[in-house]
């Protein structure tokens, strides 16, 4: 059974730096993208960052210049790196992953979608 586990959350200062790591418990066969959502309350589950396996990057609007995703396909995790933290940016912080978990899903073109149970990010003073 995949898991994805995130750590990193916490309170932050406005202005203040954070970083997010999302550890991923078994190799997938082959892993399609890997992204950071998040949902802050009372709104829907948005896109912050993704990532491909060719390591091309997407962000979305409110993320660009402020916010970093990388991965470490040796260590199985996915980080993000949030600077210059608005009060905006508080939300719970989930990883995701898109890939197929055996050559046999891979044959058949079944992909599967495994999130974490998220990270609390809160900005405040």
């Amino acid at each position: 059974q995949v898991s994805l586990v995130e750590s990193g959350g916490g309170l932050v200062q406005p202005g203040g730096s954070l970083g997010l790591s999302c550890a991923v418990s078994e190799s997938i066969y082959r892993t399609n993208s890997m992204a950071w959502y998040r949902q802050a309350p009372g709104k829907p589950r948005e896109l912050v960052a993704a990532i491909t396996s060719g390591g091309n990057t997407n962000y979305a609007d409110s993320a660009q210049g402020r916010v970093t995703i990388s991965r470490d396909s040796v260590k199985n995790t996915m980080y993000l790196q949030i600077d210059s933290l608005k009060p905006e940016d508080t939300a719970v912080y989930y990883c995701n992953v898109k890939g197929f978990r055996s050559l046999f899903d891979y044959r058949r073109r079944y992909e599967s979608d495994y999130w974490g149970q998220g990270t609390q990010v809160t900005v405040s003073s």
